[in-house]
C-alpha cells in the first residue's frame, strides 16, 4: 500500500479556523476534517482553504439528507474550486430522529437513498463539467432542469471526491459502489473492520466493476495517551464516555454484537434515556476500551496503530475526545507516514 496519510481536525470556531488549519498544515498533517455538529463545516473549511496551500480539507461529515443533491453539489463544487482541488466531500446519513425531527426532512431506505443522492450529484457535476444534459430520474430524487443562468460551468479542478461514512453493511456496500472513499466510523474495531466492513466494500466494488485502488479508507481511531498518569486517566475517562455514547445508539449495535456485547447496548440506551451520561462511561470496562481504542504512551501509539490497521486503511486520524495538544502526537504523524 502507499504511504499512510495522516489527518487532523478543525473545530467549529470561525475565529480560530484559519490559524488552526495553518497550524496543522505546518505540523505535517495531510488533511483535516470538519464535523457538522453545532456549526456549518463548510464555513470553517472555506477559511481553512484561504489560509493553507497543501493540506486536503474535508467534511467529516456533512449531513446529506438535511440537504438536496443540488444544494450540496453546488456548495461542494464551489468549495473545491476555491480550494484548488483540495476539498473532500464527506457525507453521512445521520439517524432517522435527527433527519425527521431536527431537520424536518424525509427519511426512507437510507442506503438506497444515499446511493441515489451521490449519483444525482455526479449527474449534476457532469452537466456542469462537460455539458452532459441533466436528466437524472430516480426513486428519491429527480433533477431534470439546468439552464445557463444557474450553470457555473466547468472549473479547472472539477468536482470533489466523495467520501461516505458507514457502519452497517448496506451503507458500506454503497460506498464501494459509488463513492471515492469510505469514512469508517470511529466506533469500530479491528475485527469488525476486517470481518464485516472489508467484505461489504468488496461487494460494492465488484458490483460497480472497480477495484480496491479506486477507494480510500479513512479511519478516525480512538487514542488514549498522555505523558503522566493523570493525563492517561483523563484520556481514558473521556474515551470511555464517548464510546458509551456511540454504544447506546441502536444503529451501532451490530459492532457490539460482533464481539458478543449486544446487551451492553441495551443497558447504555436505558441509561441515556435517564440522562445518566457519567454512569454510561463507567460501564465501558478495560476489555471494551482496549478493543475500541489504542491505549499507549505517545511514542508507542504509531506502532499500535500500524499493527491494527496498517495494511487496511489509507488515511488515519486521531480520535481524542479529551483535552489534548496536537504536539503530543507530532512524532506519531512522522512514524505513521514512514510506515
Amino acid at each position: 500500500m502507499p504511504a499512510m496519510l495522516v489527518d487532523g481536525g478543525i473545530g467549529s470556531d470561525l475565529a480560530k479556523a484559519a490559524a488552526g488549519a495553518k497550524g496543522q498544515e505546518d505540523l505535517g498533517f495531510d488533511g483535516l476534517w470538519a464535523a457538522e455538529t453545532n456549526h456549518d463545516p463548510f464555513l470553517a473549511l472555506t477559511l481553512a482553504a484561504e489560509h493553507t496551500e497543501r493540506i486536503q480539507l474535508g467534511t467529516g461529515i456533512a449531513v446529506a439528507f438535511a440537504r438536496s443533491p443540488m444544494t450540496l453539489a453546488t456548495t461542494a463544487y464551489n468549495l473545491n474550486a476555491f480550494a484548488e482541488g483540495r476539498f473532500l466531500l464527506g457525507l453521512g446519513s445521520q439517524i432517522k430522529p435527527h433527519i425527521t425531527r431536527r431537520f424536518s426532512m424525509p427519511w426512507s431506505s437510507p442506503a438506497a437513498r444515499m446511493k441515489e443522492f451521490i449519483q444525482a450529484m455526479q449527474a449534476i457535476w457532469a452537466s456542469w463539467s462537460d455539458g452532459t444534459k441533466l436528466d437524472f430520474q430516480g426513486d428519491f430524487y429527480q433533477h431534470t432542469l439546468m439552464t445557463p443562468f444557474f450553470d457555473p460551468g466547468p472549473n479547472a479542478h472539477g468536482a470533489p471526491k466523495v467520501f461516505l461514512a458507514a457502519v452497517g453493511e448496506l451503507m458500506t456496500k454503497v460506498a464501494g459502489e459509488v463513492a471515492d472513499g469510505l469514512l469508517v466510523h470511529g466506533f469500530t474495531t479491528e475485527s469488525y473492520l476486517r470481518e464485516v466492513t472489508l467484505p461489504a466494500i468488496a461487494a460494492g466494488l465488484d458490483a460497480s466493476g472497480r477495484t480496491r485502488a479506486d477507494l480510500q479508507l479513512s479511519l478516525p481511531s480512538f487514542i488514549v495517551t498522555g505523558t503522566t498518569e493523570e493525563e492517561l486517566a483523563a484520556a481514558a475517562k473521556g474515551t470511555r464516555e464517548q464510546i458509551a455514547f456511540y454504544a447506546s445508539t441502536p444503529a451501532y449495535r451490530g459492532v457490539l454484537e460482533h464481539h458478543g456485547w449486544g446487551d451492553l447496548q441495551t443497558e447504555l440506551k436505558g441509561l441515556s434515556k435517564e440522562g445518566k451520561w457519567a454512569e454510561m462511561g463507567e460501564r465501558i470496562d478495560d476489555d471494551v476500551l482496549h478493543t475500541f481504542a489504542v491505549v499507549a504512551e505517545p511514542d508507542a501509539v504509531a506502532g499500535e496503530l500500524l499493527a491494527r490497521f496498517g495494511d487496511v486503511v489509507d488515511r488515519l486520524s486521531f480520535y481524542t475526545p479529551y483535552k489534548s495538544s496536537p504536539e503530543l502526537l507530532r512524532g506519531t504523524v512522522e512514524q505513521l507516514r514512514a510506515g
